[in-house]
């Protein structure tokens, strides 16, 4: 599988954020985007996972699924924690199974592997700043979409809940998904360097 884009340029608010932008990623890989606040990074996340339409360029996924676009084939963890604060931890991860669909795993197995199964039933307004981080991160491992865009995904996150998370991006990478990542912090994976520079 390699995902692309060429020529990706992106405006908003009559904007350019940035323009003439390349890159690929492939199954197995990891890509680091990087820059200063402001570049545009979180714009790039938000084009590949089509929350916003790029002014010009191209977006490919070959060798994926023929039948679904690349945001059906994708998870986006933005800066948001995209959960209900009256739903339990559980609630909220089957909302996410039911409301994404395709392939699942046991909700269970999914809050253990983020230490959260202990949570289960406890309101999401209950959760810590990282625990809530711990929640969304779950809803990766729920349905399995080959693409993991992610926005400052060890925000949040403690020390055993980066170690953790690093090893979950590590399987992700060796079952033949790719990642690409908004960082301003080392991954703790193999990862190339997409830096992207100016203001936006």
């Amino acid at each position: 599988m390699r995902l692309s884009g060429r020529n990706l340029k992106c405006v908003r608010g009559g904007r350019e954020v940035f323009s003439d932008l390349d890159l690929s990623a492939t199954s197995g890989e990891a890509l680091a985007v990087t820059g200063p606040n402001g570049a545009g990074k979180t714009s790039l996340l938000r084009v590949l996972a089509g929350l916003l339409v790029p002014a010009e360029g191209s977006i490919a996924l070959e060798a994926g699924d023929a039948e679904l676009s690349l945001a059906e084939q994708a998870h986006y963890l933005g800066h948001r924690d995209a959960l209900k604060p009256a739903l339990s931890v559980m609630e909220n991860l089957s909302f996410w199974r039911e409301f994404l669909g395709g392939e699942t795993k046991d909700a269970g197995h999914c809050l253990a592997a983020v230490a959260l199964d202990h949570a289960a039933h406890l309101p999401a307004a209950y959760l810590s700043a990282g625990q809530r981080r711990r929640l969304s991160i779950a809803r990766l491992l729920s349905v399995r979409r080959p693409v993991w865009l992610l926005d400052e995904p060890t925000s949040a996150l403690d020390a055993a809940g980066q170690a953790m998370f690093i090893g979950l991006m590590r399987d992700h990478l060796a079952s033949g998904g790719l990642i690409i990542a908004a960082t301003h912090l080392p991954l703790g994976i193999d990862a190339r360097d997409l830096r992207m520079g100016g203001a936006a």
